[in-house]
């Protein structure tokens, strides 16, 4: 419980103190949807991704403390290490099927932890949804959770130079309705709900 306390603080003021002025005066940050986030149960948020700011933006913007996997390795560099840890992340060790993740994930949820995943499972150059992955539909078929889809605009282009000079476009977080988890673990059930969600980010995206 202590840990949990501790985890939860400071969670809190990294995103006041440091995600918050960079959300709102550097990107001007602004979120449509705020409706569709919900206040009590633990969700799966689903997104597109663009950029490694993506994570602590979206967990500001939402408003519910969001655990997002991070690469291993980010883990074992000191003080970084310590502070997404602390932070809610969770570690991921890329093309293995890692059975520890998905525990971590699953606990994470009956905790009443929320969980972010990138649907296309790595940033894309144009900021859209292209190749979507099944994971977040079976995560949220075991633990029987809704699945929130959201897009953040503009953030695989966050910055441009002209003239030498910084240009920072506005980041817009658009929240859908919530989705409801699979009906079974089949691939047929995994695939349609997964085409929805992307269908539905994109949209979002515009």
């Amino acid at each position: 419980m202590k840990n949990h306390t501790i985890q939860k603080l400071i969670y809190e003021l990294v995103s006041k103190l440091f995600v918050f002025p960079i959300y709102k005066f550097v990107f001007k940050g602004h979120l449509i949807g705020r409706e569709n986030i919900p206040q009590k149960d633990s969700f799966v948020m689903v997104s597109n991704h663009g950029s490694l700011l993506d994570p602590p933006l979206l967990g500001h913007a939402l408003g519910r403390n969001i655990s997002f996997m991070a690469k291993a390795e980010l883990f074992r560099i000191p003080f970084l290490g310590f502070i997404i840890k602390a932070c809610g992340a969770y570690p991921v060790k890329r093309g293995i099927a890692d059975k520890n993740t998905i525990k971590t994930a699953c606990k994470k949820l009956s905790d009443d932890n929320c969980i972010g995943i990138f649907i296309d499972g790595t940033r894309q150059k144009n900021g859209r949804v292209n190749k979507p992955k099944q994971g977040a539909a079976l995560l949220a078929f075991k633990n029987q959770k809704l699945l929130l889809p959201v897009a953040i605009v503009n953030s695989h282009r966050l910055i441009r130079f002209k003239c030498f000079i910084p240009l920072f476009s506005k980041i817009v977080i658009k929240v859908g309705k919530p989705v409801k988890p699979p009906q079974s673990s089949s691939r047929h059930d995994l695939n349609s709900v997964t085409m929805h969600l992307q269908d539905k980010i994109n949209n979002l995206i515009g």
